[in-house]
């Protein structure tokens, strides 16, 4: 392809795009290939906007006036999906489905490239990456989270993120916990959250999203933010190319949800299991002081800062960070886990080369920098994560980047999506006390069997 994309955008973004915008969904027809009925002039965007997490909204508008300026008679529809993440993939998929309704880009998280590209329905983007002069700023590990099964580029990341615990410094003060806290093993947080419930009895000691309402909130954010510090801390075997049963660290993984939920130290199961736990959790249970300790994600002060949507001046005063520790405290003594989300073409699209450029204004340096201290994303641009109004916008990036070495990444596959819906089966049968861990693990495995078959697992330790 011989043309060379820039950004239409010929002024600095300011960040203002992070305050919250409130969003109407024009439910109009698509601008979708085949028999649809789109508009090729029509570039509909469709993203996630849920709860308290609503810089998608204000990026996505922001880069419409920028593309729109530059493509006179051209139109930006806006296609905002007002869903928990299980929700919103399954709506996106639904879009998909029909020439019709599907997006010409969408907010695509990077587990679901793979499977999704697999379906047909994201465009391979090779050839406007190819020709994108900004694509050589992207690190090549971000990369790779946008390429399917076949190799090629389907998402461009849009930022990423590591998960930790937050605790409120006041709330460890009143416990008589230390501040700095650094906790060595799970025990170390288990017993951290033991001690405030027996001195500050009304509040939360700890959330673990958890069940299957916060799908792969509690899949990603839950387990396997405990799994992947076990011995046996993977779910997949990436040199056989198969996934794992019969795996005690599954089962210890398990034992910590019991231990949370059983324990009464997490909240109550018919609070976890409300779908909008996540935006509680942000907007309401840690600024006013009712959750000492959080297992959740570096974004997480996004919503805080002055321009979120749920200013907290104090924030960062309050609220302290320490590093997951593994199981036993074995080495490398912490763990995390990684993800992030991705801008897609849909392969139904009209106009291709415009809906890559609506990417390419969205996720140029400005915009890429603009969105990711909106969002707190550890930054995917080289130019980006160097520059010091990135740098400096946030006091928590340089602890949620210091903690990259130790991430980890979910299993890529087309087969996952199911798999990680079996985990939030067997959590919440753990949580709300219907199977030991034990029990739980058992049945996940004769599941995981059915998913994938036999030949396609192995013993963990094998």
């Amino acid at each position: 392809m011989s043309r060379t994309f820039t950004s239409a955008r010929g002024r600095k973004r300011a960040l203002a795009v992070a305050a919250a915008a409130v969003a109407t969904a024009l439910l109009a027809s698509g601008c979708s290939g085949g028999a649809g009925s789109g508009d090729s002039d029509t570039i509909k965007v469709a993203y996630q906007k849920f709860g308290t997490f609503t810089q998608m909204d204000a990026h996505m508008k922001e880069t419409a006036k920028t593309f729109e300026a530059a493509n006179p008679g051209m139109k930006v529809e806006f296609v905002p999906i007002a869903a928990q993440n299980d929700d919103y993939f399954t709506k996106l998929a639904l879009m998909n489905r029909s020439a019709a309704t599907a997006p010409d880009v969408m907010y695509e998280d990077t587990f679901k490239v793979k499977s999704d590209a697999a379906a047909g329905y994201l465009l391979p983007l090779d050839e406007y990456t190819d020709a994108w002069e900004d694509w050589d700023a992207f690190y090549d590990n971000a990369k790779e989270a946008g390429v399917g099964e076949d190799g090629k580029t389907y998402g461009i990341p849009m930022g990423t993120d590591t998960r930790a615990l937050w605790y409120n410094k006041d709330l460890f003060a009143q416990a008589g916990l230390p501040v700095p806290w650094e906790p060595k093993t799970w025990q170390d947080v288990l017993d951290a959250a033991e001690t405030v419930k027996a001195k500050v009895p009304d509040v939360v000691p700890l959330n673990v999203y958890s069940g299957k309402p916060q799908g792969e909130g509690a899949t990603m954010q839950g387990f396997e933010m405990l799994l992947y510090g076990t011995p046996t801390g993977t779910l997949y075997d990436d040199e056989t190319g198969k996934w794992l049963t019969d795996s005690q660290g599954f089962v210890d993984s398990l034992g910590f949800i019991e231990d949370v939920y059983q324990g009464g130290i997490g909240p109550k199961p018919e609070e976890a299991l409300d779908t909008n736990i996540a935006t509680i959790v942000g907007g309401e249970w840690l600024p006013q002081g009712k959750l000492a300790i959080a297992l959740d994600g570096s974004w997480m002060s996004g919503t805080w800062l002055e321009t979120g949507t749920n200013p907290w001046p104090e924030w960062n005063d309050v609220m302290g960070q320490a590093p997951m520790p593994t199981q036993d405290g074995a080495k490398p003594g912490a763990t995390s886990m990684s993800g992030g989300w991705t801008l897609a073409v849909g392969s139904k699209t009209k106009n291709p080369d415009k809906a890559f450029e609506f990417i390419a204004d969205a996720l140029d340096k400005d915009g890429s920098q603009s969105y990711d201290i909106a969002a707190s994303q550890i930054a995917v641009r080289s130019d980006v994560a160097e520059d010091p109004e990135y740098v400096g916008s946030n006091p928590t990036f340089e602890f949620f980047s210091s903690i990259v070495p130790v991430t980890h990444f979910r299993p890529a596959t087309t087969d996952y999506s199911r798999i990680s819906n079996e985990i939030t089966v067997a959590m919440e049968a753990v949580m709300t006390g219907q199977q030991t861990p034990e029990e739980a693990a058992a049945a996940f495995d004769d599941q995981l069997v059915g998913i994938v078959g036999e030949d396609q697992t192995q013993k963990a330790g094998d």
